[in-house]
């Protein structure tokens, strides 16, 4: 009798363990995987050489822990059989490369620039403050986000960006429709290396 309920509690022990490991595996991977850290990069103020436009802000750095999904080709060893023509079974071993969907643990990086834009002169010819990011991606390409403002009253701007390398600023004055002059040049706002 003492065999056979020492036999059970092996069952019911082993049935406990095959339950509660994956629920508990599941919950530290789902646990991890929605991992994120931020962090603010202050940038500014820079103004515009005739100091009528002032452009300042944070870029904010959110870094995620995501799954990355890929094919992987693994090579397998497959035993392969046939018959002759007598009848007689041969075998060999062949290797064959197989698909496989594997992951790794990867972060996503996400940005988001705001600016302050002020404006010291809203009279007049060439009466806007404007402001144009350069967005320089992790591949060597880039593109351009402009705003302005025309009021008296300082505007805050903001943009989401995603891979990159490199943020400028340029700021300067012009109408309502594009930037005329007094260029800042290009002025640095956050660097992913640094």
């Amino acid at each position: 009798m003492r065999f056979v309920s020492r036999i059970m509690l092996g069952v019911v022990a082993a049935l406990l363990v095959a339950l509660i490991a994956p629920a508990a595996a599941n919950a530290t991977a789902g646990g991890t995987a929605s991992e994120t850290r931020s962090y603010y990069v202050s940038w500014g103020p820079y103004d515009s050489t005739d100091h009528k436009a002032e452009a300042s802000g944070h870029v904010a750095v959110d870094k995620k822990r995501v799954k990355h999904w890929y094919v992987k080709w693994v090579p397998v060893k497959k035993r392969v059989c046939w018959e002759d023509r007598k009848g007689h079974k041969h075998c060999k071993w062949v290797v064959k490369k197989i698909k496989k969907h594997v992951w790794q643990w990867r972060y996503d990086h996400s940005y988001t620039v705001r600016s302050t834009l002020s404006n010291h002169k809203w009279w007049g010819q060439n009466k806007c403050a404007w402001e144009t990011f350069k967005v320089v991606r992790e591949d060597g390409s880039s593109y351009v986000e402009r705003f302005r403002n025309c009021d008296r009253h300082p505007r805050r701007f903001s943009f989401h960006a995603t891979d990159v390398d490199h943020i400028y600023v340029d700021v300067s004055r012009g109408g309502r429709h594009h930037p005329t002059g007094h260029h800042s040049g290009w002025q640095d706002v956050f660097h992913a290396g640094a």
